[in-house]
């Protein structure tokens, strides 16, 4: 076995791993923990304690409040949106506010989102802000996906295990997930700047010093349970009723109540049959599974309709196409061609407008330069269906 590379680096402007993403992504991603001390120095985020608050109190939001009563060793958990009382009524310690989704609803939040982008962007999932008092915590847990854990204001101390023979059970009288017993192998204090990355499943433990602010930019990593639920959906659709139960070689059975094991050979070959994808249908399945958002959100078409005239008359006069941020985004490439996924919906494209609408959140006439008609058209469209907002003041 290999040895383990360094756990603790040194971060800069120009490396903020602390290294090339190609070596990160080869001696780290999925494989090793890591502390990049001043990954981001003197970040402090574009949101403050007060901005937060407001943010949980909105039903976009999904919010949650942690509170750990200590006299009793119990976690209270309470769902958002909030109201102002609710955190006039709180403690003066150990107690955490967390809001996912601040990409989506604020657009600094989502810039934070672009010294990431080395990792494929439809397997970014959030950046969830927590504020939290001293003493503030969600407890010792494992997450099951890739977590980069960003110091804003304040100190949090963070606590993890390397052990691989770690308990991973939890307790069963609390709110959370949390781990009954937890051995740390490594102890930090992380200042603002410093960045913590995890690979899934690593027990970790993150308690406030003194009021603080986290930003955890979260990975996305579908269960293999989700994919097949999904899966199952779309063969059913794409198959129809026609596939069906057969048993042209039924014997006389022993007992005519038995699933013996004929029957279930059977079964077996049918759904081998069903779940045979080739290549071009799994990537479908898969794109329009992964681009669509894993929460009730969608994407709101305009009320006003517009035509391609239209749109390349609004760019001639200064307007800019900002993407919807709760439209995920990927492309697949068909030839020489492109198919572009929003939100779960396919658009054929050229891959010259594919990468442009990867390549950029917001589109004007310098970005887009000279469209063909199949490109205007497929922008148009877009518009028409909410994933692009046009900008026109």
């Amino acid at each position: 076995m290999s040895e383990a590379p360094p756990i603790e680096v040194a971060g800069s402007a120009k490396l903020p791993l602390g290294m090339t993403p190609e070596r990160f992504l080869r001696s780290y991603w999925q494989k090793h923990p890591l502390l990049v001390r001043q990954a981001f120095a003197g970040f402090s985020g574009p949101l403050a304690p007060d901005d937060l608050a407001g943010l949980a109190c909105e039903p976009m939001a999904f919010s949650r409040l942690v509170v750990f009563e200590r006299a009793g060793d119990a976690w209270d958990v309470r769902n958002g949106p909030f109201e102002e009382t609710d955190f006039a009524s709180l403690p003066e310690r150990d107690w955490t506010l967390l809001v996912q989704d601040c990409d989506k609803l604020i657009g600094e939040v989502e810039a934070l989102l672009a010294p990431f982008r080395f990792v494929p962007e439809w397997r970014i999932d959030d950046v969830m802000v927590s504020y939290a008092v001293p003493g503030g915590s969600v407890g010792a847990h494992v997450d099951q996906y890739d977590v980069f854990l960003l110091q804003g204001v304040g100190t949090r101390r963070w606590q993890i295990s390397t052990d691989p023979d770690a308990s991973l059970d939890f307790r069963a009288d609390a709110a959370l997930k949390i781990l009954a017993s937890f051995a740390p192998t490594h102890d930090w204090e992380l200042e603002p700047g410093d960045m913590l990355y995890l690979p899934p499943r690593v027990p970790h433990h993150g308690v406030a010093q003194q009021a603080c602010m986290t930003w955890s930019i979260g990975m996305r990593a579908p269960a293999v349970g989700e994919l097949l639920v999904d899966f199952a959906e779309q063969t059913a659709e794409r198959i129809g009723e026609d596939l069906r139960y057969t048993d042209p070689d039924l014997l006389v059975p022993a007992d005519s109540a038995e699933i013996d094991a004929q029957a279930i050979a059977r079964v077996r070959a049918l759904l081998r049959h069903a779940q045979d994808l080739d290549d071009a249908t799994l990537q479908a399945q898969f794109a329009r599974f992964i681009t669509r958002y894993r929460s009730a959100q969608q994407t709101a078409p305009p009320p006003v309709r517009i035509d391609a005239a239209q749109l390349q008359a609004a760019l001639a006069r200064g307007a800019v196409l900002y993407r919807s941020p709760w439209s995920r985004y990927a492309w697949q490439r068909e030839g020489r061609a492109a198919r572009t996924w929003f939100a779960g919906d396919s658009w054929p494209a050229t891959q010259h407008i594919a990468r442009i609408l990867q390549d950029h959140r917001q589109l004007d006439a310098a970005v887009l330069g000279k469209l063909a008609a199949s490109e205007l058209a497929l922008l148009t469209e877009l518009h028409n269906a909410g994933h692009l907002v046009i900008d026109d003041a």
